[in-house]
């Protein structure tokens, strides 16, 4: 059985190559037309000349390619792929982005790959290349139909191929026909067979053919290779390819997985570069398809396949870069499962070995994330913390890369709440009091709480390489929350102090929340005149920064403001750096102090449900003292026993639930969860119903 390269060593030899190469000499106009498309100089000598002198002694030379002109096999092949910037690409990760856009491959994409079918050693595509010069070049197909007939005529099945190795007529994607061929199940079903049995490349050469056409189906302009008329036959062509191309790639060429979760691309292997073209071709049909999919199920598919090929394109910047792009797209704009699937193919990305790339995902990541929460609302903020829940794991992969860009964006913060306590206006305020700007504090509150866990921390024996950033962002928080002290600022307030309140529960920092919540209630406790009443449904805070002026004064809000700082005074009591240190009956003094004064000023009016709840937790706060100094008698202290002190906090830890706060604590979390869904489902137009427990 004789293989492709078989049949034109044979036409060589036969005599005719020297000839037509002859001809071509003379032939100017047509050789200029192929140097202009090739992007050579007018001047330039050709390939074709170079091969034609020396082709007898040295026959590989005519496999050879050059910036500057086309080999012989191209001319007689129609093989138009340009090769010549594979070899550069690695190269190209170290460029400008100016000058990496300028060093994309130009490689056609309707290109049958025959290079491919050499490696699956299953037949030859001379026939195929040269039915395709009909359409490539019309001028040198007529003038081999003069010259030459015998070319055009030559027949792969007289050298010894088989059936299967030989190009049928009804089934192959390059016909002279002038209607395009119509895909149907039974030529997938061929081609699914020799992917699935043989691993075929050339199966998979055809089909990645016809995935293209359906990519570009209904778009004017390029030639496509088959026309779909059925969309079942479009789904299944859609997903035979989704499914089978990265098996196919992985058996060939597989990649080898590092046990820090990342990978390293495959070795630069001959193989490897004849499969590149093929697979970058592949990778951005895909692409466009993304743009062009409607259902979620196979948007979501495509996603997730395409994010298996990512270890064969890698090498090319630009590719990677609209890839980026797009999976950041469907990230923040799309349903919660392609969300999913958006974000792991972002992680892939992050996880490559290249530094420049990990850049261009941390950084897209987190303008994505900032330009989508510019406005929040109740239906957008749960889309908004999944994105900035997935985005903290990004930035947790790589933390020494992660710290220059946290510490460039936590310092931009800090020049927006500078120029607006200096400036004191009221557009200088809005650089602070935004959405943007909550989000942000509270995105990095998320990012240092997951790298600098105590407990990950003590697991690993060593501190985050990101620990340093936690003073710079709690000043930066605290400052925002002084910037303005009226009453329609309490909402953005609650919000930082969340965010704080996420950290120190997390790292067990001790950060001063305190002071900053007991104004509020105090503020909220002493009106000078009666609250209003008023219709108004309960304000949700949650997705407010700004108290909306008919609330202002009114009794519906004061009660909601009392509830809110009461349950978040609660919760830093009870984290880890407040009741869990040895200090505690010391550190709750002041705020024992504040909250009896309050009960003692509160109007008697409208303000027995705030007296009662006060009262409830100042009773909760000595209690907790008392059981906190009756463990701390069974410590000895010292100033030179500090590690005892430690174990002594360590064990305490374990115990805070069993506190009186920490009991308190738990059926506030249950009672706020409730409110939650009740709120959920009025948003849904459901039953306002939960049932007891």
């Amino acid at each position: 059985m004789g293989k492709a390269t078989k049949s034109t060593k044979k036409f060589v030899s036969s005599g005719k190559l020297k000839k037509t190469i002859e001809i071509r000499k003379k032939q100017q106009q047509t050789r200029k037309k192929y140097q202009n498309r090739r992007g050579a100089k007018p001047g330039a000598k050709t390939a074709v000349q170079d091969t034609s002198d020396n082709f007898e002694d040295e026959p590989e030379t005519s496999k050879t390619k050059s910036k500057k002109g086309i080999s012989v096999d191209d001319v007689l092949g129609a093989t138009l792929i340009d090769d010549s910037d594979d070899e550069n690409e690695a190269a190209d990760m170290e460029e400008d982005e100016d000058e990496d856009e300028d060093s994309e491959d130009d490689f056609d994409d309707n290109a049958s790959f025959g290079s491919v079918d050499e490696l699956d050693e299953d037949g030859q595509n001379h026939l195929l290349e040269l039915s395709k010069l009909a359409e490539k070049d019309p001028e040198f197909f007529k003038y081999l139909q003069e010259n030459d007939k015998e070319l055009l005529e030559f027949n792969p099945n007289g050298v010894g191929l088989d059936g299967d190795a030989a190009v049928s007529e009804d089934e192959d994607v390059e016909m002279t026909d002038v209607q395009t061929p119509t895909l149907t199940t039974k030529i997938l079903r061929k081609w699914q067979k020799a992917i699935l049995e043989q691993r075929s490349l050339r199966a998979l050469r055809k089909l990645l053919v016809a995935f293209r056409s359906a990519a570009h189906m209904n778009e004017d302009g390029p030639t496509l290779a088959w026309s779909i008329d059925s969309s079942l036959v479009y789904n299944k062509l859609i997903v035979t390819t989704l499914r089978y191309t990265p098996v196919v790639l992985e058996h060939h060429i597989p990649y080898k997985k590092l046990p820090n979760g990342k990978f390293k691309p495959p070795t630069q292997t001959g193989k490897f570069k004849t499969l590149q073209k093929m697979t970058l071709s592949y990778f951005h049909n895909v692409i466009h398809l993304l743009s062009q999919l409607t259902d979620n199920e196979l948007l979501q598919l495509a996603v997730t396949e395409s994010a298996k090929i990512i270890p064969y394109v890698i090498s090319n910047r630009k590719a990677i870069k609209l890839y980026l792009k797009k999976c950041l797209e469907l990230w923040s704009n799309a349903n919660d499962s392609i969300r999913v699937a958006s974000f792991v193919a972002i992680r892939k990305l992050a996880t490559v070995m290249d530094q420049s790339v990990l850049d261009h995902v941390l950084k897209g990541t987190y303008l994505t994330l900032i330009r989508s929460s510019k406005s929040t609302s109740a239906y957008t903020l749960p889309s908004i913390n999944l994105m900035k829940n997935s985005a903290s794991e990004v930035f947790c992969l790589d933390q020494a890369t992660a710290y220059q860009h946290a510490f460039g964006y936590i310092r931009q913060l800090a020049i927006h709440l500078r120029n607006s306590m200096k400036v004191k206006s009221k557009e200088a305020y809005k650089q602070v009091y935004n959405w943007q700007f909550v989000h942000s504090l509270d995105f990095w509150s998320i990012v240092l709480a997951r790298a600098c866990d105590a407990k990950v921390e003590a697991g690993n024996g060593t501190p985050s390489e990101l620990k340093p950033l936690i003073y710079p962002l709690v000043q930066v928080s605290l400052g925002a929350i002084k910037l303005i002290s009226n009453s329609r600022s309490y909402p953005f307030h609650l919000h930082v102090i969340r965010s704080l309140l996420h950290l120190t529960r997390h790292t067990q920092i001790y950060i001063p929340i305190a002071p900053y919540l007991l104004p509020v209630l105090t503020s909220t406790l002493s009106l000078s005149s009666r609250p209003k009443s008023s219709t108004l449904k309960p304000l949700d805070l949650d997705v407010q920064i700004r108290t909306p002026q008919q609330y202002l004064k009114t009794r519906v809000y004061a009660e909601g403001l009392t509830e809110e700082v009461i349950y978040l005074l609660t919760e830093w009591l009870t984290t880890e750096a407040v009741l869990g240190s040895v200090a505690f009956p010391e550190i709750v003094v002041p705020v024992s102090i504040v909250l009896k004064k309050a009960i003692k000023t509160v109007k008697t009016y409208g303000s027995g449900k705030d007296s009662a709840s006060i009262k409830t937790l100042v009773e909760r706060i000595e209690d907790s003292v008392k059981w906190s100094e009756q463990r701390r008698k069974e410590l000895k202290l010292a100033p030179n026993m500090i590690s005892a002190v430690d174990g002594w906090e360590s064990e305490l830890e374990t115990k805070i639930e069993d506190s009186p706060l920490g009991k308190y604590m738990k059926v506030q979390r249950k009672v706020r969860e409730k409110q939650r869904m009740l709120m959920q489902k009025a948003r849904e137009g459901e039953s306002e119903t939960v049932e007891e427990d």
